[in-house]
C-alpha cells in the first residue's frame, strides 16, 4: 500500500488477469474490489462480493462489516503470493489470488541497552514474562471501534527517526527487526491518537523494552501501541477520538534519546504506520 491508508470507497477495482490484478476506474458493489496493491507491511480496505457470509485469507477467517468492507493486513515478511475466498450466502465460493509486493529493509545501528530498563540480563528475563503477557492478553481483547475506517493522523510532529522494517543492531549486538515507526520529539511533548478507538493497555509501571506503553484498539482487528511515553493520560478502558491527547513523549524503556515509537498490528500481523500516512 502506498500512500493513504483509506482511499474512497469509490476509488479502484482490481480484475483478475493471466498477470494478476490490475485497476479499473470501477467499483460496483457486486465485485471484489481493493483500495490499493497489497504490500509486505501494508493493510489494505476491501469489499467483499455482494451477499458474501464470510472471507478467508490465506484460510484466515476475516471480520466483514454491514457494508462488505473488510481489512487485510500483510507482515513484514509476508509471503508475496496469498489467497482469498468468499463463502456466499447460497453455499457456493470464489476464490481470488493476489501478490504482494516485496519491501526493502535496511540496517540501523542503535545506541541502546539491549535489555532497556532492565539493569542486567536476569532482571530482564525475570520481568519479561509478565509483560508479554500482559501484551499478549491486550492484543487479545476486540473492542467496538470504527477508528479503522478514518484516515490516519500522525500522532505527533517531528522527524522520523527509525523504519519499521529495519534490521536493528544495539550497541554492536543484532537484535529482531525494528517493529515501528520512530518519531523524534520533545520530551513531554504531547502525542495524539491516530484514530478513534478504545484503550486496551496503559502501562503506568514502565516495561522493560517499552517503557510506558500504550495501546488502542481501533476495531476489526487493528490496534496501535505507543513506546517509551513520560506520561500517559488516558487508562484502560477510555473510549479515545482522534486527535485526542493521549500521552506525552518520553525515553523509557529501550530509548536511545525522547521519541515516539508507534507500531500497528492487524491481527497477527505487523503493519508499517508510515503507509497508513498521506505523504509528508
Amino acid at each position: 500500500m502506498r500512500g493513504a491508508f483509506l482511499a474512497s470507497l469509490a476509488t479502484v477495482r482490481f480484475l483478475t488477469t493471466a498477470a494478476g490484478l490490475t485497476a479499473t476506474p470501477q467499483s460496483p458493489t457486486n465485485d471484489f474490489w481493493m483500495s490499493d496493491m497489497p504490500v509486505q507491511g501494508g493493510l489494505v480496505t476491501a469489499r467483499a462480493p455482494k451477499n458474501t457470509l464470510n472471507v478467508f485469507l490465506n484460510d484466515e477467517a476475516l471480520q466483514i462489516g454491514p457494508d462488505g468492507v473488510f481489512l487485510m493486513g500483510f507482515d513484514r515478511d509476508a509471503p508475496v503470493q496469498a489467497s482469498i475466498v468468499f463463502i456466499l450466502a447460497d453455499g457456493s465460493k470464489t476464490a481470488r489470488n493476489i501478490s504482494v509486493a516485496p519491501s526493502g529493509w535496511r540496517i540501523e545501528n542503535v545506541a541502546a541497552n539491549m535489555t532497556g530498563g532492565a539493569k542486567s540480563s536476569a532482571e530482564f528475563e525475570a520481568r519479561r514474562g509478565a509483560e508479554l503477557a500482559k501484551i499478549n492478553a491486550a492484543r487479545g481483547l476486540s473492542r467496538e471501534s470504527d477508528g479503522w475506517r478514518q484516515k490516519f493522523i500522525r500522532p505527533v510532529a517531528g522527524r522520523v527517526s527509525g523504519l519499521f522494517g529495519a534490521q536493528r543492531v544495539y550497541n554492536g549486538i543484532r537484535g529482531s527487526y525494528h517493529t515501528g515507526m520512530d518519531i523524534a520529539a520533545a520530551s513531554g511533548a504531547a502525542f495524539v491518537a491516530p484514530a478513534d478507538g478504545v484503550v486496551v493497555l496503559a502501562a503506568a509501571d514502565a516495561f522493560t523494552l517499552e517503557g510506558h506503553l500504550l495501546m488502542i484498539d481501533h476495531g476489526m482487528g487493528l490496534n496501535s501501541a505507543f513506546l517509551h511515553a513520560s506520561e500517559l493520560l488516558v487508562k484502560e478502558g477510555d473510549v479515545v477520538k482522534q486527535g485526542q491527547i493521549i500521552g506525552r513523549v518520553g525515553a523509557t524503556g529501550r530509548a536511545s534519546g525522547p521519541h515516539l515509537h508507534w507500531g500497528m498490528k492487524w491481527n497477527s500481523a505487523r503493519i508499517d504506520p508510515k503507509l497508513l500516512l498521506p505523504a509528508f
